[in-house]
């Protein structure tokens, strides 16, 4: 075994690329990355290219992480050490710097590929956490067997570390209530958290229609919903009355998306909620947080589950350049947990993009702080 403990890890330069191309024709009988793709690789901007360095300064190893412009995800494109280097702890060394690497840039997400016969290189990444997600063929070499793998960065917050308990939506368009349920425990840790109560706010807060299939429910109706309770509630919203109305089509759903949000809206000023026409920022959701409110966020579900209607979450917390925030949507047919839900990390420049939704780009969060004294009645006629 060759030990590691006189290697060290430094950004790949110009001057390595004579020892790349002769560790690569060591490492690999094929599908060898070439001199000029090596050269890209240092010079990009988006590309993290680190180099495991002996004592005696010979190049032992190095790895290569791609970057996404945009998104929480990164692919370690190819990590090698030197054959006669291998059993020392140098891949060990260059994958958690890459990995150190990926988080200084906001990456949330690690993925790779890798043949299925691999065995060591398979052991070692799920030594590191790695789990593999899909198993497909890879018609670029011979049509092989391969996995791709996947481990994320970033802990999810624990149940404990957040006021807010889980609550995972029942039904495709009950995201709304499901996050104003957890509001609404997070304050009473007593409330039976179930399907009745789901589905008594979905009657309240809904706008009838929504895109297609059932109607989900705006900002409006969830602060109906909630001030009903006695709660206090606030909402900022980018637009007023016609959150949702080019979602459908018919002019008959346009009108009674309309007429309801109006009497919403009535509503809320009957009793003088506050309702601000501009968007929150991040600044102003992690103060409120500080006040003591639950901020629903409405965003779009894009980048969390591929699809592009609304969604509404619950804000965990915002810390260290992270939003985390509670998932209703728990995907079982995918063999997702609460776990995997609870207090996902998303970095601050993503969630800034999600809070919006449609060609407008339509935004709106709900706030809400526990119940005054004496219980609002409001009239639902």
């Amino acid at each position: 075994m060759n030990s590691c403990v006189m290697s060290r890890v430094r950004p790949a330069t110009l001057e390595d690329l004579s020892a790349l191309v002769a560790l690569e024709r060591a490492c690999f009988s094929r599908d060898r990355i070439s001199r000029r793709s090596f050269r890209h690789f240092i010079q990009r901007a988006h590309a993290v290219f680190l180099v495991a360095v002996e004592e005696n300064h010979t190049l032992s190893g190095y790895g290569v992480l791609l970057l996404r412009r945009g998104a929480q995800l990164a692919r370690i494109y190819s990590l090698a050490v030197a054959p006669e280097m291998r059993g020392g702890g140098r891949a060990k060394l260059l994958l958690k710097a890459l990995e150190e690497a990926a988080l200084e840039h906001r990456t949330a997400w690690v993925r790779l590929e890798l043949h299925q016969d691999n065995e060591a290189a398979i052991a070692l990444y799920q030594n590191r956490g790695y789990r593999p997600f899909e198993r497909f063929i890879d018609k670029d070499e011979g049509f092989a067997e391969a996995v791709r793998m996947e481990k994320s960065l970033l802990r999810n917050l624990e149940p404990g570390d957040t006021p807010w308990p889980y609550y995972a939506q029942s039904l495709p368009f009950t995201c709304g209530p499901a996050s104003l349920m957890m509001a609404m425990g997070g304050f009473f840790p007593e409330l039976a958290l179930d399907r009745s109560l789901e589905l008594q706010l979905w009657r309240e807060s809904t706008t009838i229609f929504m895109t297609s299939g059932h109607g989900g429910c705006g900002p409006h109706g969830l602060a109906v919903a909630a001030l009903h309770r006695g709660y206090e509630v606030r909402i900022h919203t980018s637009v007023g009355k016609d959150l949702f109305v080019d979602s459908v089509r018919h002019p008959d759903k346009k009108s009674v998306i309309r007429l309801v949000e109006s009497n919403f809206i009535d509503v809320l000023h009957q009793h003088d909620v506050n309702v601000q026409e501009e968007p929150m920022t991040l600044e102003e959701i992690s103060a409120a947080l500080e006040a003591g409110w639950a901020v629903l966020v409405l965003i779009s579900a894009y980048r969390l589950s591929g699809s592009k209607a609304p969604h509404w979450v619950i804000v965990a917390a915002i810390n260290h350049g992270f939003v985390y925030v509670h998932e209703p949507d728990l995907d079982d047919e995918k063999g997702q947990t609460s776990t995997e839900c609870i207090g996902i990390p998303i970095p601050c420049e993503a969630f800034v993009g999600m809070m919006s939704y449609g060609k407008a780009r339509q935004q709106a969060a709900v706030l809400l702080r526990p119940p005054r004294m004496e219980s609002i009645t409001v009239d639902e006629n």
